[in-house]
């Protein structure tokens, strides 16, 4: 598809912009936090993957942050906005054995890397709300540093293509997602890996807790390197599974879907029976500043978390309670191909372990969100 905003465009460039092109991931940087890339010109990907956030959304809507608001103002997700953070070290979508996956982008592997990634939200009627390609490409071409950086790194016949300047676009976006701002490993965790600090007793018995397949199953999924003191550890293994998330019927009161999520089975590359209700592992990375948690927000608070977990090993009908409603956990919204294996791996957990679990967890916040912990 042809495009002429580039000439018109163009003749509004300034000539010290001619100089030199910004670099590409400073290129994408300026994309991040560009509002006028949605229909309202109200919404970045900044504004649901916020830097001064862990790279979610802080915005409370009627719903808290368990969904995020669209660029219309009204519309809402019917899932959580995982963070941005550390997104870089999901491997590419790929299929391991039959019904078995890892990597991608988005909660269900929808796309295979950040590029894709990033040309997702623009185009979101419920996100951005962009009609299509050629109205994006229309909005960057109002820019002029844009018209000569794109051109700078991709040619400027790129803007006679639509979709070649549209995936410009998102190569300048995954390449500011790729630097040291995302993915810093500067946490307590770090510095302890590294000699500069000690970890607190409990915080010690967590980690502990944590790495022992004897006594927990959390490594089995959070766990990407083989040596427990790895340096570039992400906490996952970006593997899919269904540990049997309840539905939010909150969430489902407001946006009136009521059908099912099917995870990963509603991924177009995937059609296994045995996939559905599966959902990518996330990152613990600043897990403890980033809730509410689970792919739809369902669980407030990180400690609801483990206790929905150890709810799987243990036979305490007290402990079968989620602390948050009063009532027991509910059922899950896809019961049949849940993880047992995995879910059931390790003893019931007591209060001391289950605090020492959220303690360690907590060690896993990047340094500029440690003061996020005490809000």
């Amino acid at each position: 598809m042809k495009n002429t905003l580039f000439l018109a465009a163009s003749a509004l460039l300034p000539l010290a912009a001619m100089a030199e092109p910004m670099r590409l991931d400073a290129l994408g940087e300026a994309l991040f936090f560009d509002v006028n890339l949605s229909w309202n010109r109200t919404q970045s990907c900044a504004t649901c993957h916020d830097p001064a956030f862990g790279f979610t959304d802080p915005r409370e809507t009627e719903l808290g942050r368990m969904v995020s608001l669209g660029d219309d103002g009204e519309s809402l997700g019917d899932r959580n906005t995982p963070t941005a953070a550390y997104a870089m070290f999901s491997p590419r979508f790929e299929k391991l054995d039959p019904g078995v996956y890892r990597g991608g982008q988005f909660l269900d592997g929808r796309e295979a890397d950040l590029e894709g990634q990033a040309g997702g939200p623009p185009l979101n009627p419920i996100e951005m709300g962009m009609p299509d390609k050629q109205s994006v490409v229309a909005r960057l071409a109002e820019n002029p540093d844009y018209v000569e950086a794109f051109s700078a790194h991709f040619g400027r016949d790129v803007w006679d293509d639509t979709d070649a300047a549209y995936r410009a676009m998102t190569e300048a976006i995954a390449a500011f997602e790729r630097t040291d701002l995302f993915a810093p490993f500067d946490s307590k965790y770090d510095r302890f890996l590294r000699g500069e600090v000690d970890l607190t007793p409990e915080e010690e018995l967590g980690r502990i807790l944590f790495f022992s397949e004897q006594f927990t199953n959390c490594n089995l999924c959070h766990q990407l390197r083989p040596s427990l003191i790895a340096p570039d550890e992400t906490f996952s293994n970006y593997e899919y599974h269904n540990i049997g998330v309840p539905v939010n019927d909150r969430v489902r009161s407001m946006t009136g879907f009521d059908g099912i999520d099917h995870g990963l089975l509603a991924n177009p590359a995937v059609d296994e029976p045995e996939t559905d209700g599966q959902f990518r592992v996330p990152t613990l990375r600043n897990v403890a500043v980033t809730g509410p948690y689970m792919h739809n927000g369902v669980f407030e608070d990180l400690r609801t978390v483990v206790l929905f977990y150890n709810m799987f090993n243990t036979r305490d009908p007290e402990r079968l309670i989620n602390p948050e409603t009063g009532a027991p956990f509910r059922d899950p919204e896809v019961p049949g191909t849940l993880s047992m294996d995995e879910l059931t791996h390790g003893p019931a957990l007591d209060d001391r372990r289950v605090d020492a679990l959220v303690a360690f967890m907590e060690t896993l916040t990047d340094a500029r969100y440690e003061h996020l912990l005490d809000d």
